[in-house]
């Protein structure tokens, strides 16, 4: 199954929800306003959400840490507030670490940096079963 269409209705009312707090907001702040802002937003339009969840990292099946990601919204969309420059491939290859150690497939990279909001939906395709053909 190709992921890149998944939960397509999900991420595009989260992007709405970044846009409504970047024109409310305005751009400049650290990361944790516009976190914090999400939520609000997030609940004003009924969106399920969960800020700052815990994930248990294992190593060799033996715990070795924890990943806490800023927000997950509708149990499914890993959402990532930022303001960086722009967003690089290095923000995109942590986001795929996020969503293996969640287990979950979408991820959004919200950059509140700028006047213009940047953003980018970053999926990860999990194996198929062996003989299983899309």
């Amino acid at each position: 199954m190709n992921a890149d269409g998944l939960h397509t209705k999900e991420t595009e009312a989260i992007i709405g929800c970044a846009f409504a707090v970047l024109n409310d907001m305005g751009h400049g702040f650290h990361e944790k306003p516009y976190e914090n802002a999400l939520v609000v937003e997030f609940r004003y339009r009924d969106i399920e959400y969960a800020q700052q969840p815990r994930y248990p990292l294992t190593y060799r099946n033996e715990p070795v840490g924890e990943y806490i990601p800023d927000l997950i919204a509708f149990g499914k969309v890993v959402v990532d507030a930022k303001t960086i420059e722009r967003i690089t491939d290095h923000e995109i290859g942590r986001m795929l670490n996020y969503l293996r150690a969640t287990g979950l497939q979408v991820g959004l990279i919200i950059n509140f940096k700028h006047a213009k909001l940047q953003f980018r939906r970053v999926t990860l395709t999990k194996p198929e079963a062996p003989g299983h053909q899309s």
